[in-house]
């Protein structure tokens, strides 16, 4: 785990796995609980938390998509788009990250 702190594709895979779990606490834990129980507080707490590692993931995202010359058209919009579905960054963590981790 170490490793991963020791380059920026590490570093976004952190914030990948940050974001994935705070989306699926809210889209499966603080919602559920703010809506069916009537019960603000998760989503309150829960939310900006998410929404400071969203925000920097995004950055980080944009950041390494320029440093690296990715593709808007064939990769980073899949990256972005990731972070909005439910097990988005786990998948692309698995597809991609993990394979360019040794090439950064």
């Amino acid at each position: 785990m170490i490793h991963l702190f020791k380059s920026k594709i590490g570093r976004l895979r952190i914030l990948g796995f940050l974001e994935g779990i705070t989306l699926l606490g809210l889209v499966f834990i603080a919602v559920p609980m703010k809506y069916l129980f009537d019960n603000p507080e998760w989503s309150k707490t829960l939310g900006p938390i998410h929404g400071a590692i969203f925000i920097v993931f995004m950055l980080n995202t944009f950041s390494l998509s320029i440093e690296h010359n990715w593709s808007f058209k064939s990769f980073t919009w899949k990256i972005l788009l990731a972070s909005f579905i439910p097990f988005g960054t786990f998948y692309i963590d698995h597809k991609y990250f993990k394979h360019m981790q040794d090439k950064f």
